[in-house]
Parts: C-alpha cells; structure tokens; sequence
C-alpha cells in the first residue's frame, strides 16, 4: 500500500445516473438498441446527454411509465411487451436489446429479468434481450457500462486458449492502435469486450488474460474471474507510465523478449514526452482537486501528479475497489488524501478553503464554482474523450490545461475592460 490517506465520508451526493453510459455504449454497438424503462426524466437526461434531436433515430429511447403505472393502475408488462414489438417490427436491425432499468421501475419493483426472459423465449433467437439497471439510487454514471458488460459475460462462448482480452469501451481509432502494438509483440489474439457488433461477443476461458481499460468494471471483472480468467495487474492506460506498464504486464504474461517490447514502445514514449512538454509547463505547481464522479480519479490523479508535476489536494472517487487500484495507490505520491465516497457540501467547504487552480467535478457544480472563479472541468468529458494510451497523452493534459488557459485569458479580458 502507498502512503496515502485514506478517507470516507457518507452525505448529499452529486452525481449522474447509469443511464449516462448509454450514450458511448450506443456508439460502441451500432447493432444493439437500449431501452430504458423509466420517467419523462430518464427520457430527457438521455436526450439531452446524447445530444440528438427528438425526431432522428438513435439506438437508445424510453419507454416511460405514465402515473397509471407507477400507482399500479396498469399492467406495466403488457404495456413493455407492446412497446418492444412496436420497437422491434419498426427497427428489424437491432440484434440485441438492452431494456435498462431506472429508479421509477425500481421503486415499483418491476422484474425486467423476467421481462428479458419471456422476451427471449417469444423471439425464438430473432433477437437477444439483456437487462441491466442504469439506476441512480447509491450508484455513480459509470457504473452503468459494468451493469451492461456484466448482463454480457455469461453469454460469452468458452474457451480455454490463451488470448489476450481488453476490457471496457475504448474509443475505436484506440483500440485499434493498442490491438496493432500488441500483435507487433507477437500476442496473436487479442479480443475487445465490448465488442463493435454485441453478437460477436469474445470468447473468455482459463487462458484468457484480461486487460482492464477502465477502473469501474468490479461486477464485470468478478464474472470474469469467475468464467476462469485471469486479471492482469496493472495501472490504467493513462498517459505514458501508465500505459507503458499496463503494456508491460501484458508483455511479461506472454512471456514477449523484453528487447523487443522496448524496441516497440521507446520511439511511441520518446514522442509521447516531446508531445506532453509544452502542457507539462502549463501545469507544473498547478493545485487541483478531484471530486467524486467518474471513478477515473485515481488514475488521472496519479497521471497529473507524476508526469504533469500538479500538487494533489484531495483526490474524491465514488467507490474504492482496492484490489483493482492496488497498482494505482502505489503510484500515488505520499500523503496524497483520497476521500470514498461524498458529502458534497463538506467537499466544496474544502474546495473553498484550499482555493485550488483547477476543480475537476460533475457538470452540476461546475458553473457554481465557476461563477466563484474556481476553474473547473467536467470528469464525464474524460468518459467520452479519447485518452488511452502512450499516444493520446498529451491530449489528456491538453483536457485540464485548457480551461485554466481559458481562465487566464478571461482575467486578461476583464482587466483590459476595467
């Protein structure tokens, strides 16, 4: 264990719900249709996150649970079955359908396992339907991918050849750039999860070494050690080091010749550094401090502290899985304070006394502190960006560079107009 500090704290939370994660895994299998079973609520929040007018054609709607259904007045399964038939006559592409549960079907205890179920049963293979809960009751918006992944894990094949399996949502172009280094390596097989097509789900056994590319995966990874595989330790494939040594835990499993794997990445870092320097400037001495949203905070704490030299504050995650960040507090400089979970009035009492440059937080708080001129930027933008890997590090810096260049140039501004 590092020599951080850690903490909890228990109270008000400030977060978004699962169902967030709809929006990249929609992009991620174009295949595959979510239905979330919730409120006019649900409907708006993933309309508006996803950006997409009311009247195209996503791979994602609602269907929404009118007063009738939440006092019980209905029968909220016949109306489901009605809906996913109408669904499914208009959109015969769809392979897989996510029916995704929210607070209000939770609330009224609607059993979509059984709906799942009896769907399968009456689409006779046409179509597969999975169910996950997307709610937002003492859960955080990530979470929502680890609920859907783990809904996938027992319908993947077994199989006991070794291979190499990258878990959690990457962004296509990286994935691919990663997939192409490793198989410079000589690592044959290397599978994604999820995949881009959610009927061509990899195969996962005792030979499958498991990458993890995300930090919030607990439930999927459980299953996965449970079907036989192996969970690789390492740091998150943030900045260099980290990527550098999640691709070196990798290499050491397939027994690659370390000459190699240094052959291959030495030019990919050499770039990599020349490329961060000039952010690396930008927030050298810089303070920040982490609220909790994402679950990324650990990695990006540990990329921001040790290759862009930022003085940590406090470093706020949602939930703790110290068996998956075990690698991650190593890295972690002495003393760094990290609080589980949020009292979130507390929090921003502690923001408020220690003044940091820059706040990393939920769009929800950001123009507050904004308006308090507290520079801020929004943990999901690191969700939805393409940040892994040796190369996409200077890109991440950028990410918290720019809005304290954007406050700079906006004090500049105002004292030219004074």
């Amino acid at each position: 264990m590092s020599g951080a500090t850690l903490l909890k704290e228990t109270g008000p939370r400030e977060v978004f719900c699962g169902l967030t994660s709809i929006v990249w895994l929609h992009r991620r299998m174009p295949d595959a249709f979510f239905l979330v079973v919730g409120s006019r609520t649900c409907a708006h929040l993933i309309q508006s996150a996803a950006g997409v007018m009311i009247f195209a054609e996503p791979r994602f709607g609602t269907a929404i649970l009118e007063e009738r259904d939440l006092a019980g007045l209905a029968d909220a399964h016949d109306e489901l079955d009605r809906v996913v038939n109408d669904l499914l006559t208009r959109r015969p592409e769809i392979k897989t359908l996510f029916l995704v549960g929210s607070c209000p079907s939770e609330v009224i205890k609607l059993d979509l396992a059984r709906v799942a179920e009896r769907l399968n049963v009456q689409l006779n293979g046409r179509v597969r339907v999975v169910n996950y809960s997307g709610s937002g009751i003492e859960t955080t918006f990530t979470q929502g991918e680890d609920g859907a992944l783990k809904a996938l894990v027992p319908l993947m094949p077994n199989v006991a050849e070794k291979q190499l399996l990258l878990v959690g949502t990457l962004a296509n172009s990286v994935e691919d750039r990663l997939v192409t280094l490793f198989k410079r390596l000589g690592i044959p097989k290397v599978a994604s999860f999820p995949p881009r097509q959610s009927v061509d789900l990899p195969s996962v056994g005792p030979g499958t070494k498991v990458l993890l590319t995300q930090p919030y995966l607990s439930e999927t990874t459980r299953e996965l050690k449970n079907k036989g595989a192996e969970i690789l330790k390492a740091p998150y494939p943030l900045g260099i080091e980290g990527s550098t040594l999640w691709m070196k835990a990798a290499a050491k499993s397939f027994k690659v010749n370390e000459s190699l794997l240094n052959q291959t990445l030495e030019p990919l870092i050499l770039r990599a550094h020349k490329a961060l320097e000039p952010f690396k400037e930008k927030l050298s001495g810089k303070r920040i401090f982490l609220l909790p949203e994402s679950q990324l905070e650990i990695p990006l704490a540990r990329f921001l502290s040790r290759e862009c030299g930022m003085e940590l504050l406090e470093v706020g995650t949602p939930y703790l899985n110290r068996e998956l960040m075990e690698t991650e507090l190593q890295l972690l400089p002495k003393n760094t304070r990290i609080m589980e979970g949020q009292h979130v009035d507390n929090q921003l009492d502690r923001v408020r006394e220690q003044k940091p440059d820059l706040v990393v937080c939920g769009m929800g708080l950001a123009n507050p502190l904004e308006a308090e001129d507290i520079s801020t930027k929004w943990s999901i933008e690191m969700v939805f960006s393409p940040i892994h890997g040796i190369d996409q590090a200077a890109d991440l810096a950028e990410l918290f560079s720019r809005p304290l260049h954007r406050n700079q140039l906006l004090k500049k501004n105002h004292l030219a107009h004074v």
